[in-house]
């Protein structure tokens, strides 16, 4: 059975407003395959807010992206647990030890979240790098933390549409890759710097995309992420 291309689709909901955030949940139901739920939201509505967009019944992303020492990301993790995200992010760069507790913190859970590093952000290239003192480039980066994020017990991890076809290379169809930095075509790139369409990335084998504004900030976010959709599918 083919996995309907709106599946793979998580929209971004990008907005502090918990009104706004559940307008976008019921008008996205049906065109999206999940939601998610970022640093800005849950700074704003706490696990409160996420606990009313769950309920809207689509698979939640919850964004965190938590780093911090061991023990703290793994309470922060168990603290999640009443929250049931569908996915969840901590930062590769936290170091093995801070992974390791996060993947052994999941497991604890009923129904345990799909874990995913952060890699490179999508808004970082080369130069951004350089001056926090990583020489490498981004892909190797990327190539490197991911090789550690599977080896700490991470299902997958967040990267750029750049990284896919490497990734997929080297670590096989078992990784889960969840993509930002996607943007269709004619929309602005924003603070976005390693971008590709949603198109480009899914053949390139993007498991998941995570695509923001240009849903959200359409007239008729639903008529967008079905337009998104149905690109997917095209020859």
């Amino acid at each position: 059975m083919t996995t309907p291309h709106k599946d793979k689709i998580f929209c971004a909901l990008d907005t502090p407003d918990l009104d706004r955030a559940l307008e976008l949940a019921d008008t996205l139901k049906g065109s999206v395959g999940g939601l998610k739920a970022g640093l800005e939201f849950y700074a704003a509505q706490g696990p409160a807010g996420v606990m009313r967009v769950s309920e809207c019944g689509l698979p939640l992303f919850l964004d965190l992206k938590l780093h911090d020492i061991p023990n703290t990301v793994a309470a922060a993790v168990r603290a999640l647990k009443p929250l049931n995200p569908a996915l969840l992010t901590i930062h590769t760069a936290g170091g093995p030890a801070m992974m390791q507790a996060a993947a052994a913190a999941a497991k604890d859970w009923d129904n345990p979240p799909l874990l995913l590093g952060v890699t490179v952000m999508t808004s970082l290239d080369q130069e951004d790098l350089k001056k926090t003192g990583v020489y490498a480039t981004p892909g190797d980066q990327v190539e490197k933390l991911t090789g550690l994020a599977l080896e700490c017990g991470l299902g997958g991890v967040v990267c750029s549409p750049f990284e896919i076809a490497r990734l997929r290379k080297e670590f096989g169809p078992g990784l889960t890759l969840v993509v930002a930095g996607i943007r269709p075509e004619g929309a602005g790139k924003g603070d976005q710097k390693r971008v590709m369409t949603p198109k480009q990335a899914s053949d390139l084998g993007a498991d998941f995309l995570v695509i923001g504004r240009p849903i959200t900030g359409a007239p008729d976010p639903a008529a967008a992420a079905r337009e998104i959709a149905a690109s997917l599918a095209q020859d």
